[in-house]
C-alpha cells in the first residue's frame, strides 16, 4: 500500500501570494493550505443551504443592528489573522469596533475583530470549537465567540472575562429565543437568524419550527 503524501509545506509569503490569485478561498495553518471548498458544508447542496442562508441572515441582521454603534461587521470574504505569523482564516463573520486594521497594505485581512462568528457543519464543528477558538484567544481585541448551528436553533456564546478568561454563556434555544450579544449592542430574534432554513426531523423528537 503506497503511504500517502504529505502536504507541501509553504512560507507565509507563498501562502499570501497564492491565496491572492487564488479561485477559491484556503485557510493557512502551519504552513499548509486547506481550501474551503472542500468542507463538506461545500460540497453537500442541502448543507450548503442551510449554512449559507443562516449565513447571509446572521450578515444581514447583524450588519443592520450596529449602524451608528461605532462598530461593523465583515461577511467570509475576509480573512482574519490569528497571531503574528498565522494561522489565518476565514470566519463566518467578523465584528469590529472601531477602526478596523488590516495586515500591511492589505484590505484582505483582519488584525483587530471584536467578536467572531462561525456557522457549524458536521465536518468541521469540532475544529470549530477546538482548535480554531484555541488559535482566535491569540488576538488581544478578540471578546465573544458565537457558535451558530444550522440544523437546529441553538446558539452558543463564550465571552473574555477582564481577567482573560472565557466563560460560556447561557445559549439561545429554540425558535422563540433571542441571540444577544454581550461585547456589542445586538440581539437578534432566532426566528431571523434561521429564516428561510428549513429542518430535517430527528428521529424521537417534535421538528423544529423554520
Amino acid at each position: 500500500m503506497s503511504a500517502i503524501p504529505k502536504p507541501t509545506k509553504l512560507t507565509l509569503a507563498e501562502y499570501l501570494a497564492r491565496e491572492r490569485t487564488a479561485e477559491y478561498k484556503s485557510e493557512f495553518v502551519d504552513g499548509v493550505m486547506y481550501p474551503l471548498h472542500r468542507d463538506a458544508a461545500w460540497n453537500m447542496a442541502g448543507a450548503s443551504r442551510a449554512h449559507n442562508r443562516v449565513n447571509e441572515n446572521l450578515s444581514v441582521e447583524i450588519g443592520t443592528r450596529l449602524k451608528g454603534t461605532g462598530c461593523q461587521s465583515f461577511s467570509r470574504d475576509l480573512k482574519v489573522r490569528a497571531g503574528p505569523a498565522g494561522p489565518y482564516y476565514y470566519p463566518d463573520l467578523a465584528v469590529v469596533c472601531g477602526p478596523p486594521e488590516f495586515d500591511a497594505d492589505r484590505d484582505d485581512t483582519l488584525l483587530n475583530p471584536t467578536v467572531l462568528v462561525e456557522v457549524l457543519s458536521e465536518s468541521t464543528e469540532g475544529y470549530d470549537r477546538r482548535l480554531k477558538f484555541r488559535q482566535y484567544q491569540h488576538i488581544p481585541s478578540f471578546r465573544e465567540y458565537v457558535l451558530v448551528a444550522q440544523d437546529e436553533p441553538f446558539v452558543e456564546r463564550w465571552v473574555r472575562q477582564p481577567d482573560g478568561v472565557w466563560l460560556p454563556q447561557p445559549p439561545a434555544v429554540g425558535p422563540d429565543a433571542v441571540l444577544t450579544l454581550s461585547t456589542i449592542p445586538v440581539s437578534v430574534p432566532l426566528a431571523d437568524v434561521y429564516a428561510g432554513v428549513t429542518f430535517t426531523p430527528t428521529p424521537g423528537l417534535p421538528p423544529a419550527a423554520s
